[in-house]
């Protein structure tokens, strides 16, 4: 089990893509601390690693309080006796579908500096353990490649997100912290409106050199990998498993 007796934090893990991750992570042996805002959604997760074997426990924990998130993060190195990975993956709200010289700078910005409060605020609580341990991992989600119109602030706040990853990765590798982004191109299986769904898939699939979508095992597969030991060379990066669609 490549994550066997490492105990990883995910932020926003009752939704599908944090729930997927968190399942992949409990398949290889870590113990799985779902937070987020929602328990009921948290706990659905919860009870499909239990039912596999796996090892989990629920937290209610706003990631835009650092109070909380503080806390929590004490709580996990404290009956663990470590925090390994710490992965945000909690939703937020975006503006689209016009111009962005066209809209508010206060639509244009929420995403932006919510993104980056997050993820600054949950980055900092696990490093403060894992500067301790001299070891540990934090994933971010996203990512960026060609702009696409329309989108406000939202390829922006993930270019935020990437600065911020290099800069910690920067500061934090000399303590054996690596620090590194998932990037994917769009999964079509998170997406909640079937109806739409496959329609999205298509159009994701065309943009790319396999011819298919990411999908969720692909997700939780290389979360694993990040996470894992089989990566430590890795940091300051990001995996690109947009199945092309964002050539390097």
């Amino acid at each position: 089990m490549l994550l066997e007796n490492k105990n990883a934090v995910v932020y926003g893990g009752g939704g599908t893509i944090g729930g997927a991750v968190a399942r992949a992570f409990a398949r290889e042996g870590a113990t799985v601390h779902l937070a987020g805002r929602t328990v009921s959604t948290l706990q659905r997760v919860a009870d499909d690693i239990r039912a596999a074997g796996g090892k989990v426990e629920v937290a209610q924990v706003d990631a835009f309080e650092a109070d909380q998130v503080d806390e929590h993060a004490d709580s996990v190195a404290a009956g663990g006796g470590s925090l390994d990975v710490s992965f945000n993956i909690i939703s937020h709200p975006d503006h689209m579908g016009s111009p962005a010289v066209r809209m508010s700078y206060e639509d244009f910005e929420e995403p932006v500096t919510r993104r980056l409060r997050t993820m600054w605020i949950t980055s900092r609580a696990a490093a403060r353990h894992m500067v301790e341990q001299g070891s540990g991992v934090i994933l971010a989600y996203g990512g960026y490649g060609d702009p696409v119109p329309n989108y406000g602030g939202f390829q922006v706040s993930f270019g935020a997100v990437e600065a911020f990853r290099r800069t910690l990765a920067r500061e934090l590798g000399p303590k054996g912290i690596r620090v590194i982004t998932l990037q994917t191109g769009g999964i079509p299986e998170g997406i909640p409106d079937e109806r739409t769904r496959g329609a999205v898939e298509k159009s994701i699939a065309e943009r790319t050199m396999l011819g298919r979508a990411a999908t969720l095992a692909d997700v939780g597969n290389a979360a694993v990998f990040a996470a894992s030991d089989w990566s430590r060379a890795l940091t300051g990066t990001k995996l690109n498993i947009t199945c092309g669609s964002v050539p390097d």
